[in-house]
């Protein structure tokens, strides 16, 4: 179908790029995490041991084990049951001259502190981080003040193999939270590109680029017209240039409501070469069901423009009938000539007479009274034709003495034809049924100052008042060898010039059109 190597549909790049994603964010933000908890571990040691220093340093037993002749006796029970309550590895209380009284290594009571004091002998409590005795620790040193003298020092601290030691115990539920958050993550994304698989059927980013170009090019170059319609929202997704030409379509988007109205009922089902008629065209509608994985995910529907086809069908149905109008005129001139010579070889030349001259007072009397009201031409051969058609058929087709037509305004010939001659047609075809009894037709075409009034009346059976809207909306027709568009057309041209078409049923069946000439004046 593609040209192009397939290098895997978009929703599995999709789906790549996104655990690569999630994965960089997952690992980037788990050392953010535990580069923060480090810190946050090495704050909290800073806070404990100054708590601790501090307090020792304020209470009073301090202050007094220090004067005392043997600080170290008083002072390291102390420490060690201080240190064992807060979890410091090391309290250290000391001379200003650095002396240590007490030492978690009983061998260096006595020696020398190392690390800073400067800042606590000015009498301020800070915290450092320093490689003493115990290996790098986190320290405290607060100073002992007695009547505002500095009278010694205390030194609290944590080694930093105890805070990571904690810090160690904590990193599981760290690296299980962070498993937890890509776990998910990965199943939103494959979720995620599922949906986009189901979306862009599976195609990959060239294809659908390449499809992209095709369905462009090609909705703008076709001369039918394409709407394609969602199966949930019942909005079109795809509307082409010449749909919107053909129904006459507002721009922006189309839902089923903006359709001419024949074409609103169609539903989703399939429709094939079904014919409508519009405002002012001829349209053959195609319908289908867009299926994908067995699912239904649209509905296709094309119009194609048969204007012109029925417009050229029209003037040959005309010539046919012409042609078979003289035919039958043909016919049945020769079968009176052949009546007139033979009452002459009998010698009943008068007979002979009588009858040539009847029958050419009778036709040329019905020619006389159409072409002294009838003055246009094209009406006037067709309500001659239509009257010699019927006459084959078994059907009398009267014009009525009422009828006259200076001219077609407000219609065109051809509309004029149009109207007379569907409606005509489908009289004789109603009264010619195979039980009719004296089957009949009247005509009237009257057009005066006020309006254009055109009544057809026939013996037929008639049809119903939704029958009768069902015919005059669309291609619609009770006899299964008709395509039914004749009254429809009749109703277009009439729609078209502002006029009404109606239905009775009274002395026969009655079509009756009105057409206003006031509006086109």
């Amino acid at each position: 179908m593609f040209g192009s190597v397939r290098r895997g549909s978009l929703a599995r790049q999709v789906l790549a790029l996104q655990l690569l994603v999630l994965a960089v964010v997952v690992l980037v933000g788990s050392a953010l995490t535990v580069l923060d908890e480090r810190r946050d571990a090495d704050d909290a040691a800073r806070r404990e041991v100054v708590a601790v220093a501090e307090t020792l340093a304020d209470a009073d037993g301090t202050v007094q084990a220090l004067r005392s002749p043997d600080p170290t006796s008083v002072l390291q029970p102390q420490a060690d049951r201080i240190s064992a309550a807060t979890g410091t590895d090391f309290i250290v209380v000391m001379a200003p001259d650095r002396t240590r009284y007490t030492h978690p290594d009983r061998s260096l009571i006595g020696g020398r502190f190392t690390g800073t004091i400067d800042r606590a002998l000015a009498g301020e409590t800070f915290t450092e981080t320093y490689a003493g005795s115990l290996g790098p620790s986190i320290r405290a040193v607060a100073p002992v003040v007695d009547d505002g003298q500095v009278v010694g020092l205390v030194s609290v601290g944590v080694t930093r193999e105890r805070i990571s030691d904690q810090f160690l115990r904590g990193l599981p539920l760290i690296l299980t939270l962070a498993a937890g958050a890509m776990t998910l993550a990965a199943v939103g994304s494959i979720l995620l590109a599922r949906r986009v698989r189901r979306q862009t059927l599976g195609l990959a980013p060239e294809e659908l680029r390449t499809l992209y170009e095709h369905h462009d090019a090609v909705l703008h170059s076709i001369r039918e017209g394409l709407l394609v319609f969602d199966a949930d929202s019942g909005t079109a997704d795809v509307v082409n240039d010449e749909a919107r030409r053909l129904l006459s379509l507002p721009a922006g988007p189309v839902a089923r409501e903006d359709l001419p109205p024949s074409l609103r009922g169609l539903g989703s089902g399939r429709v094939q070469d079904e014919v409508h008629v519009t405002g002012d065209r001829v349209l053959v509608v195609n319908q289908a069901p867009v299926l994908f994985e067995g699912r239904r995910i649209g509905t296709v529907l094309t119009v194609r423009d048969q204007t012109e086809l029925q417009s050229v069908t029209g003037e040959l149905d005309s010539m046919r009938l012409f042609t078979d109008s003289l035919r039958a005129q043909a016919h049945e001139a020769a079968n009176r000539l052949h009546t007139v010579v033979t009452m002459v070889e009998l010698g009943r030349t008068d007979a002979a007479v009588a009858f040539a001259t009847a029958e050419l007072e009778l036709s040329q009397h019905l020619i006389d009274r159409l072409t002294a009201t009838v003055l246009e031409p094209a009406l006037l051969a067709l309500l001659l034709g239509k009257v010699n058609q019927a006459a084959e058929r078994g059907v009398e087709l009267t014009v009525t003495d009422d009828t006259a037509v200076p001219s077609a305004d407000p219609l065109t010939a051809r509309e004029l034809v149009t109207v007379v001659g569907n409606l005509v047609d489908n009289a004789i075809d109603a009264a010619a049924e195979p039980d009719g009894d004296e089957p009949w037709v009247e005509v009237t075409v009257h057009a005066d100052d006020a309006a254009l009034d055109i009544r057809v009346a026939d013996s037929g059976p008639g049809m119903s008042a939704d029958e009768f809207a069902a015919a005059s909306r669309r291609g619609h027709s009770t006899k299964s060898d008709h395509h039914g568009l004749g009254l429809a057309l009749v109703a277009q041209v009439t729609s078209r010039h502002g006029g009404r078409i109606e239905s009775e049923n009274t002395y026969g069946a009655v079509v009756s059109v009105h057409i206003p000439r006031e509006r086109h004046e």
